[in-house]
């Protein structure tokens, strides 16, 4: 057994948390339960994750990193005896609005840092729909998008430097030049580095944003009606779905105004700063909605446009209301094969007679199928095959198994079947070579 009192000793024993009613908590994600950790660790500087992941390397002890536990493939969950790095005492947060930058630690919440920005006139583009209690570590953990992916890409897309440590607990900064040392760690789950520090791109808000709920009888059409604007030329600023199951959350929990007879629902806006062309694109939306059989509701103000929206992200807390268990698929595919995908995860939910709700980022072509459930009438291992079937779906429709979930632990096991046996022994090479004695996150991301 290590010592991890020469941990605290080592960081401060204000730093580290070894009763076990502590390191209870600190066991899960917001989708999976793992090991109790030997330690828990709060780093507050980089020095103090130098000192810690040098310590572990002595030790022969796992580290695995966590920021606000909101994850949902299972990626910050210990598998094994370890210690777990807990970033949300590293908070550290700076506009630099003159190179239109932030320079934050990787415990920083999402929203803050738009809300730093904003006296600039500024913001941060990627919203995770977490964005008010996910850490800016875990969103490049996973490389997190949210609504605004379409037109405004995802985490990986706003960084433009990043300070990490190594698993020997050497300290390295890197931009996103020669081999994109920084892009590589961007969606590595914590398995090649630990970030300490990022440099993120912020862009000026736009000046004018219009919004539109439209809602159909039958939910391939809503994918049909997305397909066509955007084949329109439309870029929307955001373009969400919601299925009936998902629209009924909502109003049963907070009552928000949606229409509960719709089979679907989507929930757009357009941006930009000439109006004539927000309203234009606005109309091209409308149009292509109304084409596939949509109803058609224009937000008449900001008000409205914000109670759409928060409708919206009242999603997973709606379900979890109403179904304490559930698992959350994450999935991405082409925009042009959208209507067969919802349709075929919807048959598989009716197949296995398992409650099935769809919502997601559609104008990027991600989507989250959650699949519900009551764990004292439905085996684990049936919800478990369907989850698979629905990751299957993403593969034979030229899609791929996360689009900004993470692979984390309850994906590990598809990765063989989406990617051929020598890209899988690439990435192990790329683990091997920055994560010798493999220490960091131990069983995620790659199988076997």
């Amino acid at each position: 057994m290590p010592d991890v009192a020469t941990l605290a000793r080592e960081l401060g024993s204000h730093k580290v948390l070894l009763d076990r009613a502590d390191r209870l908590l600190y066991r899960y994600d917001a989708i999976a339960e793992g090991e109790v950790p030997l330690a828990v660790a709060l780093p507050e500087t980089t020095k103090d994750v130098v000192r810690l992941v040098r310590w572990a390397a002595r030790a022969g002890v796992p580290l695995v990193p966590r920021g606000a536990a909101s994850g949902l493939s299972g990626g910050a969950v210990p598998l094994v005896e370890a210690v777990v790095v807990a970033f949300t005492r590293m908070r550290e947060l700076r506009i630099h609005p003159e190179r239109r930058l932030a320079e934050v630690q990787p415990g920083v919440v999402t929203l803050e840092i738009s809300r730093a920005a904003e006296p600039h006139g500024l913001y941060y583009p990627p919203d995770p729909a977490s964005y008010r209690q996910s850490t800016i570590g875990g969103n490049l953990a996973e490389n997190a998008g949210g609504p605004q992916c379409f037109k405004k890409g995802v985490t990986g897309d706003y960084v433009a430097e990043l300070e990490w440590v190594d698993a020997a607990g050497e300290v390295h900064r890197a931009r996103r030049e020669a081999y994109d040392v920084a892009g590589l760690l961007v969606g590595s789950e914590g398995t090649l580095g630990l970030i300490t520090r990022a440099w993120l791109r912020l862009e000026p808000r736009p000046r004018h944003t219009r919004t539109l709920m439209a809602y159909f009888p039958e939910v391939g059409a809503a994918a049909e009606a997305v397909s066509e604007a955007i084949a329109r030329g439309v870029v929307a600023a955001k373009l969400e779905f919601m299925d009936q199951a998902c629209v009924r959350a909502v109003e049963a929990s907070f009552g928000l105004g949606l229409p509960t007879e719709a089979a679907a629902v989507l929930l757009v806006d357009t941006d930009g700063d000439d109006l004539e062309v927000v309203e234009e694109e606005l109309e091209l939306v409308a149009a292509a909605c109304e084409a596939h059989g949509g109803t058609v509701r224009r937000a008449a103000d900001a008000a409205e446009a914000d109670r759409l929206w928060q409708a919206r992200r009242a999603v997973s807390p709606a379900l979890g209301r109403i179904h304490p268990h559930r698992m959350n698929e994450d999935i991405a595919v082409p925009r042009s094969r959208l209507p067969e995908v919802v349709r075929r995860i919807q048959e598989l939910g009716e197949a296995y007679g398992l409650p099935l709700a769809q919502f997601g980022h559609i104008g990027d072509g991600n989507l989250h199928p959650n699949i519900l459930y009551d764990p004292r009438e439905t085996p684990e291992e049936r919800v478990h095959e369907l989850a698979h079937e629905i990751a299957r779906v993403a593969l034979a429709f030229g899609g791929v198994l996360s689009g900004e979930h993470g692979i984390g632990l309850t994906k590990r096991a598809f990765l063989a079947e989406a990617l051929d046996a020598e890209t899988l022994a690439a990435l192990g090479r790329i683990k091997q070579a920055l994560d010798p004695e493999g220490r960091l996150n131990p069983g995620k991301v790659l199988p076997g």
